[in-house]
């Protein structure tokens, strides 16, 4: 598959239960065999190894709790927001010369 393909959680679990149900493939093989790359698969059975099984995906928020994910998109806020203000100052730190 291209570059950046993303993948479902669910896809990426199967391919790691689809790994560890065939001990005997090496890593590349399986990869190959489900169209994916050995690094994936080497960092979905790496996630899944952390996640008791479980890969986790990027569009999927990878949050713990409502609360993890609140205090990251304030967190968010607050660095536009004081992104925002210094160049505020700057332009009437220039304006005001």
């Amino acid at each position: 598959m291209a570059k950046g393909t993303k993948y479902s959680q669910q896809f990426k679990e199967d391919a790691v239960q689809y790994r560890l149900a065939h001990p005997k493939l090496s890593l590349h093989k399986a990869a190959k065999n489900l169209g994916i790359s050995e690094s994936a698969m080497k960092n979905w059975m790496k996630a899944a190894k952390e996640h008791e099984g479980s890969v986790p995906t990027r569009g999927s928020g990878n949050y713990i709790s409502d609360e993890a994910k609140e205090i990251a998109r304030l967190q968010r806020e607050l660095r536009d927001t004081k992104d925002a203000l210094e160049v505020l100052k700057k332009a009437i730190g220039i304006l005001g010369n």
